[in-house]
């Protein structure tokens, strides 16, 4: 009878409000202890505490102070590993053990070894299926609502008694929202323009504008190259070898956003675009000469942008490969999964429902093209573009420039062998057929006495340099070499890509790694979903004989029906946008990150995505027209009651990153180029370490950079991105290193920042320009000047006041300066100028100011 009341007991709901096992204590069991008393095949002393019914022998419930579990644990005993449980975590095992130990809800009489997924689990948000929630009807601030974002915001704010920011004006609307399309400020002319504009959709037609400037899609690519870990050089290692065909994925990016194209596409090409193609490592030659099939192979070079050791010829390879893998997987899913999978690669996920199982079954998915028993370099993995006809013509002009080689060759030994004929004839009778046959004789097979005779007579050798015996034949035969180059200059150019191919039926089964160390595999899995999101995969092989695994996988992810994608990629169009995620862990939407503010806007927007088509600009759209967006950042209502702008009562003031600091200075000046597309312009380090853009002349011992002209000047996005060489002043401010990978850029204020705003050369040559700029548009006339740097710099108007304080510097700055030219003695040639040098001291304190380094 007993026995039975212990089991009632025991399996019996939580009364409410009490603690639960499920609910409370599971969790903290999860991460500290159940990856050795549980997951293991064999629990350590016999001890698994994945259900409360394996806890009969160390806890007695109701008195927590004789139970083993509290005893081992307040002794620091356990846990072995990791860190000790918090006071705040001991708390709550002591009260659930006080009030009786009790389960949620009954639990199975068996559980098989692994970890355990439950009900808890499965309810977790992120993993929720996405459902479109009813637009709340709001009263208060009514007359702002535009669209159904400002409805979901609004009634948020309701609740928090706050209200929307009164809208932006126009000059501060149309900075915010050029430098946010575009990440560029937008002209005088562009904002006198907008300003003046009666009609009612001047904003509606800003936007079309902005959308349809190539700009945009050199400032949005941006951000997925931050997620996708974008670098042009393989990292991993010492050498940081280049990666001279990774620029084509940054221009496919770019055309990709510039074009609207579907987000299910983009996601789809970049997973599976070779099998899109129906192409594999040994028949690639028929896509290549297709653009859209081409472009879906381009596409594949995100699965091989982690960092990559084995392009440097590591002293492991596997080991190098399988560091790889892991790598590019955890870009994979932090970019498309929006959870923290890789945590499972060693073990099971300490916090959120992730299987070790769960994360090769998540791998083997790409296996087949990985394929590291058999594993291809960096350079294996790039393809040519020659089409057929091209490369029977290259292999033509090639055996032409051969055959003059050949002819050239056999002219210049022609020569020399007369030549010898004379010389030798130089040389005593008696020495001279023994130095013939010396002559004659290969190098490696010659005796000590014919080396020695050779040396002996060095000048009549003539088998080598014909210029020193005659100048004329050797411009002969130098002229046929010149032939043949002129000749294989006429081959039809080869160009290359990089793309993510699996080898036509050649690959491993997959296993899981015990530990995460690929030399100690365990069982066999097969390739499949995430467990806690249980749908069944079924593969069909390409034509090209792929796996299809990649492209089943890429399908069910676009489909619409998958819980991540679309939750994770609206939330990132979001924050950048707003300044903030609706989930502020862009990559973590697990059990560590933070909940979503507002989830029915999450879902709804989720929702509206995908039954858009998927198409960004659309959605771009909705947010930027909303009243939500358009809010000035003045609201002390909002600032006093939500200082983190969670609830976006706002806009929240936030400085240019690094790239827009960089392009808005350049453009400014009016000195940036706007080319688009091809190889990245070069980066070096300068004499003063710094990195800088330029062609590299530096050597061992010698730092030095030579100017490269207009390619100096180009936009940020197509600067050479090498992760041993971040460009100084995009990594000063922030600029992402990618390793492997930037989930969400962070934005710091430090001392280097000020130094390179007060003493770098960049800063230093950009407001002498900016300064001439002006001196060359209004000659003489100093307020018209300041009035034209405040339109370019702040999209403003400037004050009597500023101009006053500015004219006043002025004056005192070129009074300065003529005394300090008149106190030294100048090189010649030099010709101080004074007013001119203040004035770009003046340029210089304008573009530092936080009026130009801030949106508002």
């Amino acid at each position: 009878m007993k026995f039975v009341l212990f089991c009632l007991a025991l399996n019996a709901p939580a009364a409410f409000g009490a603690l639960t096992f499920e609910k409370d204590v599971r969790p903290i069991l999860k991460t500290h202890c159940t990856h050795c008393h549980g997951e293991e095949e064999k629990p350590e002393g016999g001890v698994d505490l994945r259900l409360r019914r394996f806890m009969t022998e160390i806890i007695k419930p109701g008195k927590p102070s004789e139970s083993k579990l509290v005893e081992v644990v307040r002794s620091g005993e356990m846990p072995e590993k990791g860190k000790p449980l918090a006071a705040a975590e001991m708390k709550i095992i002591e009260q659930w053990i006080a009030e009786g130990a009790v389960t949620a809800r009954p639990e199975p009489e068996t559980l098989a070894p692994g970890s355990l997924i439950t009900d808890e689990d499965r309810a977790w948000w992120a993993f929720q299926p996405v459902k479109r929630p009813p637009v709340p009807t709001v009263g208060k601030d009514a007359q702002r609502i535009r669209n159904p974002i400002d409805s979901f915001v609004v009634a948020k704010l309701t609740e928090k008694s706050i209200s929307l920011a009164p809208e932006a004006d126009r000059r501060a609307l149309i900075r915010r929202v050029s430098l946010d399309l575009t990440g560029l400020l937008p002209t005088p002319e562009q904002v006198l323009a907008f300003e003046q504009d009666t009609s009612p959709l001047a904003y509606e037609n800003l936007i079309e504008r902005l959308l349809a400037s190539k700009s945009y899609g050199e400032r949005w690519a941006r951000h997925w190259l931050d997620v996708a870990g974008f670098a042009e050089s393989n990292g991993a290692s010492e050498a940081d070898s280049p990666r001279p065909t990774a620029w084509r994925y940054r221009d496919y990016v770019i055309r990709a956003f510039n074009d609207d194209k579907p987000w299910d596409e983009f996601v789809q090409e970049q997973l599976a675009g070779d099998e899109l193609a129906l192409a594999n490592h040994n028949d690639y030659q028929a896509a290549v000469s297709e653009p859209k099939r081409r472009e879906q192979l381009i596409a594949t070079s995100f699965m091989t942008l982690a960092p990559n050791a084995t392009a440097d010829g590591p002293p492991d390879q596997k080991l190098a490969a399988n560091q790889h893998i892991a790598e590019q997987m955890k870009v994979m899913t932090s970019a498309l999964l929006g959870v923290t999978v890789a945590c499972a690669q060693c073990h099971d996920h300490r916090y959120d429902p992730i299987t070790q199982v769960d994360y090769y079954k998540l791998r083997a998915l790409f296996d087949p093209a990985f394929f590291w028993q058999g594993w291809r370099s960096p350079l294996r993995r790039v393809y040519s573009l020659y089409t057929p006809e091209e490369r029977a013509k290259a292999e033509q002009i090639e055996a032409a420039a051969k055959k003059i080689e050949d002819e050239a060759r056999a002219m210049g030994k022609k020569f020399l062998d007369e030549i010898f004929e004379v010389e030798i004839l130089k040389l005593p009778e008696a020495d001279r057929a023994a130095y013939r046959t010396a002559r004659a004789t290969p190098t490696a097979k010659q005796t000590p006495e014919q080396k020695a005779l050779l040396k002996k007579y060095p000048s009549a050798l003539a088998l080598y340099s014909l210029n020193l015996y005659d100048q004329k034949k050797q411009d002969i035969v130098d002229a046929k070499m010149a032939e043949a180059t002129k000749l294989r200059a006429t081959k039809p150019v080869e160009n290359f890509i990089t793309a993510f191919t699996e080898l036509g039926g050649q690959y491993s089964p997959s296993h899981l790694f015990y530990r995460g160390d690929h030399e100690q595999p365990k069982q066999e899995v097969q390739p499949g979903e995430l467990g806690i999101i249980g749908k069944d995969l079924h593969f069909t092989p390409t034509k090209a004989n792929s796996t299809g695994r990649r492209l089943a996988y890429a399908q069910w992810l676009t489909s619409g029906k998958h819980p991540l994608l679309a939750r994770v990629l609206v939330n990132r169009f979001w924050l950048h946008h707003m300044g903030r995620g609706i989930v502020n862990t862009p990559a973590d939407f697990g059990k560590l990150g933070e909940l979503p503010t507002h989830p029915e806007l999450l879902d709804w927007l989720a929702d509206e995505f995908v039954k858009s088509g998927w198409k960004l600009k659309t959605l771009h759209r909705l947010i930027l027209l909303s009243s939500t967006y358009r809010q000035s950042s003045n609201n002390q209502t909002s600032v006093a009651a939500d200082p983190e702008n969670r609830w976006y009562g706002r806009f929240k003031i936030r400085r240019l990153d690094a790239e827009a600091f960089r392009d808005s200075m350049l453009a400014a000046t009016g000195t940036l180029v706007q080319t688009s597309g091809g190889p990245s312009s070069g980066i070096g380090r300068d004499p003063q370490g710094r990195i800088i853009t330029g062609i590299d002349k530096g050597t061992i011992t010698v730092n030095k950079v030579d100017p490269a002209g207009a390619a100096d000047f180009r936009r940020s996005i197509y600067i050479e991105v090498r992760r041993s060489k971040p460009l100084t002043v995009l990594d000063t401010f922030d600029a992402p290193a990618m390793s492997p990978n930037c989930e969400m850029r962070n934005q710091t204020t430090v001392a280097p920042q000020s130094l390179l705003l007060m003493n770098d050369t960049f800063m230093l040559e950009n407001t002498r320009r900016l300064a001439d700029y002006l001196a060359a548009q209004f000659p003489n006339d100093r307020t018209r000047q300041l009035q034209h740097a405040w339109e370019l710099l702040y999209a403003r108007r400037a004050s009597q006041s500023d101009l006053e304080r500015c004219l006043a510097f002025l004056e005192e700055q070129t009074k300065s300066l003529t005394q300090y030219h008149h106190d030294i003695q100048h090189p010649k040639g030099v010709v101080p100028n004074p007013p001119q040098e203040a004035m770009a001291s003046l340029c210089q304190i304008l573009c530092g100011s936080n009026r130009f380094l801030y949106i508002e």
